[in-house]
């Protein structure tokens, strides 16, 4: 009775994580070697960090209302979610043996829990030993259950054309051999000619209605009589538009107000099957450093953020680069950023930056006034630097007035 009594109070504790728990689970599955390029998809890796929380408090609710006993396999939402993602990646079984990296985890928090909550080196020697078990049985059940999901819904996949533009696109993707006409008669999609390529994305509560809203709505926005729609994950799509020009950014965010959760990452125009190719990796790079971010915009380009992205690979080097750049104009007013930016976009012309802001100019030389002073150096002898900083502030969302 005291073991089952220091596995109740442990594991109602665990059913309210310690941050730290959760981040040293996810550090753990996310760092695959064998999934680091497939988890380099926010989406899947979004995923399986839900599915990493789902299976912590799926265990520690059985433990709390049993403490001790077998505690059945995980078949969640989240979970369910996050392995049919793997499946549409071409990912077997296998991939599951990531969660016992984060078991390995688990259990090292969790003896560091038990040692909080006594002394008694037999009770916690009881305690351990079947904690152990019921931890190791859990996980080993869940990824049984799991795979059978996966071999299941494999067989489903095979059988439909989502499977099939799938494939040829992963191959098109990594520079395999595929003939052109094979590739355009399984696509049903050209591949000469100029390819814009985006990807339409949401968090783990988005539903298919919504990608599909927001799909339409990019081919709307470029002008686009069709598109090419691959369905990446549950909660992701892949589109190629047969166009010359990128869709205007303003307007898909404006548009996507009314899509709560779904976000749009955009390549350049590119030519033929290379273009295909390339204009879907840039999308890619947006997508990553707009997750990376956690920026509050809902549409990135790739011409916008190609900077960004390269500055932003570290993100914690990225905010001492802005605090130094920058120095106290970084925690300013708002409005002094944007009068800033403005300025420096619009090549160093006061008079045009006072017209795109529908400000007077004295109004705008009084705030760039204002900025030098803030600045740790002249603005004149950092241009370029000030403006990367400020990119990465806007991209931040650490100043939103516009």
């Amino acid at each position: 009775m005291a073991a089952q009594d220091i596995i109740r109070r442990g594991a109602e504790q665990a059913l309210a994580p310690r941050p730290e728990w959760l981040a040293d689970v996810n550090d753990a599955v996310l760092t695959n070697e064998r999934l680091a390029e497939t988890l380099s998809d926010p989406v899947l890796a979004e995923g399986l960090r839900s599915s990493n929380l789902s299976n912590l408090l799926h265990w520690a609710a059985a433990n709390v209302r049993r403490p001790g006993a077998r505690v059945a396999a995980n078949l969640s939402p989240a979970v369910l979610k996050a392995s049919r993602d793997l499946v549409r990646r071409d990912l077997d079984a296998t991939a599951l043996d990531a969660w016992r990296l984060g078991q390995n985890v688990a259990w090292q928090r969790w003896m560091q829990l038990c040692f909080e909550l006594t002394c008694d080196a037999q009770l916690l020697q009881e305690v351990l030993a079947v904690t152990s078990r019921s931890i190791s049985t859990f996980i080993d059940d869940t990824i049984a259950a799991v795979a059978e999901v996966m071999r299941q819904e494999r067989d489903e996949l095979t059988q439909g054309t989502h499977a099939e533009r799938l494939t040829t696109v992963s191959l098109l993707l990594e520079g395999a051999p595929v003939a052109r006409t094979a590739a355009e008669a399984s696509l049903g999609y050209a591949l000469t000619g100029s390819h814009v390529a985006a990807i339409v994305w949401g968090g783990t509560d988005v539903t298919g209605e919504q990608l599909e809203l927001a799909a339409e709505m990019v081919l709307r926005t470029a002008g686009a009589a069709r598109r090419l729609t691959v369905l990446a994950t549950s909660a992701s799509l892949w589109l190629w538009l047969p166009v010359e020009r990128t869709p205007g950014v303003p307007d898909l965010e404006t548009g996507l107000a009314t899509i709560p959760g779904v976000r749009v990452a955009l390549g350049r125009p590119r030519r033929d099957l290379d273009g295909f190719r390339q204009s879907h990796l840039e999308a890619a790079v947006v997508q990553r450093m707009m997750a990376r971010l956690g920026t509050v915009r809902r549409v990135g380009s790739y011409m916008d953020a190609q900077l960004v992205a390269l500055l932003s690979e570290d993100v914690g080097r990225a905010d001492e680069f802005v605090a130094d750049t920058l120095g106290d104009l970084a925690r300013a007013e708002p409005e002094l950023h944007l009068t800033l930016r403005t300025y420096l976009e619009e090549q160093c012309n006061a008079a045009r930056a006072a017209e795109a802001l529908y400000a007077h100019r004295n109004t705008i030389v009084r705030r760039l006034a204002r900025c030098d002073e803030l600045l740790p150096r002249p603005l004149s002898e950092n241009p370029i630097a000030v403006g990367a900083a400020l990119q990465l502030m806007w991209w931040r969302g650490q100043y939103l007035k516009e």
